[in-house]
């Protein structure tokens, strides 16, 4: 790892360093939030003391984070706009960078304070956004070219019924299971536990369901939340680095050839539906010399950015081979076309059969743009682990107390974190970024409903304020801080 920065100048180096170092405090600070809502209902019940829950939750963190590849990552990234992507090795790319981790650090670190179950999911996604909506604005672009709208409609709707889906949910299951045993003793709250059977640790079955369930949870959010960190340090290298990181040096021949495959495919793809998108992709007309600029594409340029693009690829068998000019060329030539892909695939007149080899081409356009250095992946997944350790016992009474008017029972911990492990997992599979605070604190809520416990309204009022307003609050901040780390630039 250490010969990649190798050469560096002093200012990129530190640049890089501190950029570094704001991604980390950000999932540090997730720590705080998401993951410590991992361990909340576990340690609340007593099924686990702290420090074993902590530990094994950042071990199952890791777990998640290693093998949950990349595409929650890489959904968060492509919230930008392609031009700022295939731009980003600017001073504008690293404001943008900054901005975005400056606004969702203070966030996080204010709800934290007051011990508020925020998500850092629509942190994270406001701060972007901010900064997509403050580069239009600036660079005089339509509002609705300065966020990829179509991926922030998918992921808006995943972050709002998401919740909705865990309180109903875990409310259902926990009448189930009253149905079912409706005088067990996982019907019990800790307190009533020791009270009335004069014992500290839930009944052993009990126990271990909620410990299994934990881990369950610590694992999916750590392959979804721990991504969101892995794409922020991509954005970071390549910005600083881009010779280094805008391609997957360690890709094999295989992988590159699947890459050229994928691009002659698509020639062919358009060609064959030239009827279809003759106009849209000026088929036959664009001139060979017409290739995306430094700060756009045009579907117009299809043609010219595939044939350079084969060019740029004929004969290399690794990476290692291209200049740093041509590796920065060919990641832009990719992104331009996926780009440009992703917006045919929503074009009407195509089949559902063309779609579908469609979005076959663009996962082999991309196998060696979007990937993630084995040392980004520790690096996430330790921050995470340590930021649970240090900042859980907030959430923890929030979750446990003061969401219900009465105590959490067995069962219904139980109940929220089945329902919160399930609802990620599923998450993970479409690659669509959602809340495990927000997700486990309205499971805990349905419960509440479901047990007839009742809900305490100021925590339930200020739980969904701050769902409201962290969205505007970060879109508004974010933007702010770019425009001023803009404004200092030019």
């Amino acid at each position: 790892m250490i010969d990649l920065f190798s050469g560096l100048d002093a200012w990129v180096l530190v640049s890089l360093l501190l950029a570094l170092a704001f991604v980390l405090t950000f999932e540090f600070i997730n720590g705080f939030h998401d993951t410590a809502n991992a361990v909340a209902t576990v340690i609340y019940t007593k099924a686990m003391p702290p420090h074993l829950a902590v530990f094994f939750s950042g071990v199952f963190n890791f777990l998640g984070v290693l093998l949950g590849g990349v595409g929650v990552a890489y959904a968060i990234v492509h919230l930008l706009p392609v031009e700022l992507l295939i731009n980003v090795n600017t001073g504008h790319g690293l404001a943008m960078v900054f901005s975005l981790l400056a606004a969702a650090i203070t966030w996080n670190l204010g709800t934290w304070y007051f011990g508020i179950p925020a998500s850092s999911s629509h942190t994270l996604i406001g701060s972007i956004l901010g900064v997509g909506l403050a580069n239009a604005l600036l660079n005089d672009i339509p509002l609705a070219d300065g966020v990829n709208w179509q991926k922030a409609i998918d992921i808006g709707a995943s972050l709002v019924f998401s919740p909705l889906a865990g309180f109903i949910v875990a409310g259902l299951v926990l009448v189930a299971l009253k149905w079912w045993r409706p005088l067990s003793k996982m019907h019990k709250t800790p307190d009533q536990r020791r009270k009335l059977d004069d014992k500290k640790h839930p009944p052993f079955w009990n126990r271990l369901v909620l410990v299994i369930s934990a881990m369950a949870v610590s694992f999916v959010h750590g392959s979804n939340d721990g991504q969101k960190g892995i794409g922020l340090i991509m954005l970071v290298l390549i910005g600083i680095v881009p010779s280094q990181f805008v391609l997957d040096l360690t890709s094999t021949t295989y992988q590159i050839e699947r890459t050229r495959d994928a691009t002659q495919h698509l020639s062919q793809f358009y060609q064959r539906n030239s009827s279809t998108l003759g106009e849209y992709l000026a088929m036959g007309k664009a001139e060979k010399g017409d290739l995306p600029s430094s700060s756009a594409c045009n579907p117009k340029q299809t043609e010219p950015t595939i044939d350079a693009l084969l060019d740029r690829l004929k004969g290399v068998s690794d990476y290692h081979a291209l200049a740093p000019e041509s590796r920065i060329e060919v990641r832009r030539y990719l992104l331009c076309l996926d780009d440009t892909a992703r917006k045919v695939g929503k074009l009407p007149d195509l089949s559902a059969r063309e779609k579908s080899d469609l979005e076959k081409l663009r996962k082999d356009l991309t196998t060696t743009t979007e990937y993630a250095p084995f040392w980004v992946i520790l690096a996430v997944a330790l921050a995470l682990g340590i930021g649970t350790m240090v900042g859980w016992k907030r959430v923890v009474l929030t979750i446990g107390e003061k969401i219900g008017k009465q105590g959490m029972t067995y069962a219904q911990g139980m109940s929220a974190q089945i329902t919160t492990a399930c609802a990620i997992g599923l998450a993970n599979v479409f690659s669509l970024p959602v809340s495990t605070t927000h997700i486990l604190s309205s499971g805990v809520a349905g419960t509440m409903v479901a047990n007839k416990s009742g809900l305490q309204g100021g925590t339930v009022r200020t739980i969904l304020l701050a769902w409201v307003l962290t969205l505007p609050a970060t879109v508004a901040l974010s933007a702010a801080l770019f425009w001023l780390a803009s404004k200092a630039l030019a």
